[in-house]
């Protein structure tokens, strides 16, 4: 028994989980532990499952001596200090998909409920009111879904929508049409086309800065007057005050809300109204989704202690030391390619995704790094956080193909990637390379004009007829925005008169600052492109 790996159950999960764990450990539960008796106690494990409660601080986990892997029952792990547990060399795995199913049908639920008056009919004959007349609904028969992020939560929640017979719409520039046109669904090339059609809406973004606020005051006067909204994503999505003058302003039918900006949250007039139907955060809130967090979690802690494939780690990827060794240098200048093509692209994937390695770098097996571009492809663009182990799924889920190309030499440098992303007629291709000791990502091309520059948090490219004072022009517009330049490059052919110019600068530039740049006499497009690190 000596031999055997020591797991920790600090918080309740399913009884199959510590089954499952007990047939290959000895497994203690800790449900009533202490913080102090944790601190105590950690460094006799290695292994730990936890929910949302723990929270695993950088000094918990230096007190670790023998964990090697964290488990999270469920989604998020803002619980773990991820940083810490990886310079440790300890796995973070949660269960991603386990409140899938839930989520949507939570979705589905408070759309009917909306539709049909329930929670408040229910309310007013439990008060020992018949008011059948005040309460008349309307169907989702023949009404039209927008659903804003199309992921596997997304997805789900569109097939129950066509069991109702509905249309549905769904905006994502991060699904390929093929995957659209699979599951029946009409993907559109803008959200304001969503808002104009749609009957009800529903989103499933993650919280970033771009997504913060997403259905503002703007959004909601595009929408079509009569709009009703569900929200079992996240609270911050919503503005709230912009929703509450939609509904008194009659642009807005109605709203269903599961979350909301800060959480508990129970004083706000949003829930004083009869238009709106709340539940406080229980999408994920079912028998099944939380067993399947379990059991999901204890099957991630299994295969990380006995040398398995780890498919939900959100830190360390599930590849060889020797094959990390050769690639590692090389990954994050593929993620940020991925980021910078999709930056790029007007509209959505329309015919896969290339990723093109020449020199020294093709003789290797490259898949790792084309799972760095898949990761940055979708970067801060779905539902769950993307990392090396869980993008090639997310990306098939979308419909995203990847194809690799090699070639063994390059003309002008030791190493060079290439992606190119397909949009309609459009084909989007930046390559990079790596230069120095510590491989620092270089940007050498877009659009097939040459560039020598490293990339940076924050990026904006413009296409333009070449022509003096190009440059002076951007930087007089950044200047009104209070931004300063940092670098500048051009790229631009002898024999044609069109140039690309990348600007790196030391704070976002705005949308705005870009249109005002593109109304300029001579620019064609600009691109304001955030880089995650």
């Amino acid at each position: 028994m000596g031999d055997r790996a020591k797991v920790l159950v600090k918080e309740k999960i399913a009884d199959s989980g510590i089954e499952l764990l007990r047939e290959q450990f000895d497994v203690d539960l800790g449900l009533e532990m202490s913080d102090d008796d944790l601190a105590e106690q950690i460094g006799n494990y290695d292994a730990i499952l936890i929910r949302s409660a723990t929270k695993l601080t950088p000094e918990l986990i230096e007190r670790a001596d023998r964990m090697k892997v964290i488990g999270r029952a469920g989604t998020g792990v803002d619980n773990v200090d991820i940083p810490s547990a990886t310079k440790r060399g300890i796995i973070v795995a949660n269960a991603p998909e386990s409140n899938s199913v839930a989520a949507a049908e939570h979705t589905v639920a408070l759309a009917l409920a909306l539709f049909r008056n329930i929670p408040q009919a229910h309310g007013s004959l439990v008060d020992g009111r018949w008011d059948r007349a005040k309460y008349k609904g309307s169907e989702l028969y023949g009404k039209t879904l927008g659903v804003i992020g199309f992921g596997r939560i997304g997805q789900l929640v569109a097939r129950r929508a066509q069991a109702f017979d509905m249309e549905v719409l769904a905006f994502d520039k991060f699904v390929s049409a093929e995957r659209f046109r699979d599951l029946g669904v009409e993907g559109v090339e803008s959200v304001e086309d969503l808002y104009r059609r749609a009957d009800l809406l529903t989103i499933h973004l993650p919280k970033t800065p771009e997504t913060v606020n997403w259905i503002d005051a703007e959004a909601v006067a595009a929408m079509k007057p009569g709009m009703r909204i569900v929200n079992c994503a996240r609270g911050e999505l919503i503005d709230l005050d912009a929703l509450i003058d939609g509904l008194d302003s009659g642009q807005l039918a109605g709203a269903a809300l599961d979350v909301f900006p800060d959480e508990p949250f129970t004083e706000h007039p949003v829930f004083a109204r009869d238009d709106v139907v709340v539940t406080p955060h229980l999408g994920a809130s079912t028998a099944e989704a939380q067993d399947r967090a379990g059991t999901d979690t204890a099957a991630q802690v299994t295969a990380a202690l006995t040398g398995g494939v780890v498919t939900n780690a959100v830190n360390i990827p599930a590849v060889s030391p020797s094959v990390m060794e050769a690639l590692a240098p090389y990954v994050p200048l593929c993620k940020t390619l991925g980021q910078l093509a999709i930056g790029l692209v007007p509209g959505i994937i329309e015919g896969g995704v290339e990723v093109e390695f020449r020199g020294a770098i093709a003789d290797n097996d490259t898949r790792l790094l084309g799972i760095a571009v898949q990761a940055g492809l979708l970067a801060g663009h779905t539902e769950e956080a993307v990392n090396l182990v869980n993008a090639p799924h997310m990306a098939e889920e979308r419909g995203i193909e990847v194809s690799e190309v090699k070639d063994s030499s390059a003309e002008e440098f030791t190493d060079l990637v290439r992606v190119k992303v397909q949009s309609g007629d459009h084909v989007v291709s930046v390559a990079g390379t790596t230069v120095g000791p510590r491989n620092v990502p270089y940007l050498v091309s877009i659009w097939g004009e040459s560039f020598y520059l490293p990339f940076a948090e924050h990026m904006a490219v413009f296409r333009y007829t070449d022509r003096p004072g190009m440059i002076g022009r951007v930087g007089s517009a950044f200047g009104e925005q209070g931004v300063n330049i940092g670098s500048a490059a051009v790229g631009a052919e002898a024999d044609s008169d069109q140039a690309v110019m990348v600007v790196t600068s030391d704070a976002e530039v705005t949308a705005s600052t870009i249109e005002a740049i593109e109304r300029l006499d001579g620019f064609t497009a600009g691109y304001a492109i955030e880089l995650e690190p």
